[in-house]
């Protein structure tokens, strides 16, 4: 959506350097040829959901340009733990493997509290991540966008962006336009050249038994009151 903007350039795919070691151990000039041409009045970006998440990521990044800008886009978490589930679901269901069941993962059957060793589980817990993060960067390099709101009314969250990096307001509603049939918001570059997300986007969840979805909530609830603390954008999550 920010490659809408004529002073933004993307790397075309996730690159993954930061927290792949084969990758980093190529160096940053591997790194640099991943990206695209830019002019000096462009920002250039690119994404990979996993650096957050990673270990070593904020480190490494850090010794490469610690003045950086950070955007994190977050969802409600325990919708964003049934969305992850959903992704693994869909490739085990295409190479026709079974798979268990979301709540048999996300719940210890032992204890029957929330299984924070299940990956979807931990990703969702924000504010831990954070802390890492903040061990090199200051808050004011962050900017959160609510990926809820990007989904369902992305042009407010693109404005937000924009004057996060500084840039001239460019993306107006002239460049979103709503696919029914997708369910989604798709770009509109010029006149001729229009893009919607990938066909991977917006899978429909399986139903999740609604006790389990107040448990997770429950359990999430503390660490999104500190998420909101620290970053100081609150969202209406239960």
């Amino acid at each position: 959506m920010l490659n809408l903007h004529p002073a933004v350039v993307k790397a075309s795919q996730e690159i993954h350097f930061f927290d792949n070691d084969q990758n980093y151990a190529r160096g940053i000039d591997w790194y640099r040829e991943k990206m695209p041409f830019s002019f000096p009045h462009q920002i250039t970006i690119e994404k990979s959901p996993a650096y957050f998440i990673t270990e070593e990521v904020p480190e490494r990044i850090f010794k490469m340009n610690s003045s950086i800008k950070l955007l994190i886009i977050v969802r409600e978490p325990t919708t964003r733990a049934v969305s992850d589930y959903t992704q693994v679901l869909e490739g085990k269901e295409r190479k026709n493997k079974t798979y268990h069941k979301f709540e048999k993962l996300a719940i210890d059957s032992n204890t029957c509290e929330v299984n924070t060793k299940y990956k979807a589980v931990r990703t969702s817990i924000y504010t831990k991540h954070l802390e890492r993060w903040l061990k090199y960067f200051p808050v004011e390099q962050f900017h959160i966008v609510d990926g809820d709101r990007l989904i369902a009314d992305p042009l407010p969250e693109l404005q937000l962006v924009e004057r996060f990096l500084n840039l001239p307001s460019r993306i107006s509603q002239y460049n979103l336009y709503f696919n029914a049939t997708r369910g989604f918001y798709c770009l509109r570059f010029n006149i001729v050249f229009n893009k919607c997300l990938a066909g991977s986007k917006g899978r429909i969840h399986p139903d999740v038994d609604p006790l389990v979805v107040t448990k997770l909530q429950r359990f999430f609830h503390p660490f999104n009151q500190k998420f909101y603390q620290i970053t100081g954008r609150t969202f209406n999550w239960p």
